[in-house]
């Protein structure tokens, strides 16, 4: 079983930026979301992914993710997330021995900027990068889901 122990900021500024070490273009469909768990498809790169994340319990997640046929992932994301399309600019970089990911979001959710770290374990430590603003973990209003909703409520 797989586990991911993530934290997510909010990002001030630009500071990030000299420090990317290769980027990636994403999309992103939500199939299903409800309780806390979604499934997810990824397209990037010729390449996809098919994606299931239990609901969070501290900072921990279950987290499944499998590759599928790139034409499977097209199809899913055109017949099967009603428009629950993400669209992001995936950064990686590292800072003071740890990989970092700035997401780049565009589309529906432009604008948006978001950092995210993976741990080791929940009590990991690690240092701040000075372009880190607000930790949003967890919290229901920074969720895409959340904020994609409310985006598309907005269209009408």
């Amino acid at each position: 079983m797989a586990t991911e122990i993530e934290r997510k900021f909010l990002v001030t500024g630009d500071g990030w930026k000299p420090a990317v070490l290769r980027s990636v273009a994403l999309r992103d469909g939500l199939i299903s979301e409800a309780g806390g768990r979604k499934v997810r498809v990824r397209f990037y790169d010729g390449q996809a992914t098919l994606t299931v994340k239990g609901p969070r319990s501290g900072l921990s997640r279950d987290e499944f993710e499998y590759p599928i046929p790139a034409a499977d992932a097209r199809r899913m994301l055109e017949r099967h997330c009603a428009g629950r399309i993400l669209e992001k600019t995936r950064h990686h970089l590292r800072h003071e021995g740890r990989d970092w990911t700035v997401d780049v979001y565009g589309g529906l959710l432009a604008g948006i900027v978001f950092a995210e770290i993976e741990l080791e374990a929940e009590e990991a430590g690690f240092a701040r990068p000075p372009w880190l603003g607000r930790e949003v973990t967890g919290v229901e209003e920074y969720r895409q889901g959340r904020i994609l909703a409310a985006r598309l409520a907005a269209r009408g």
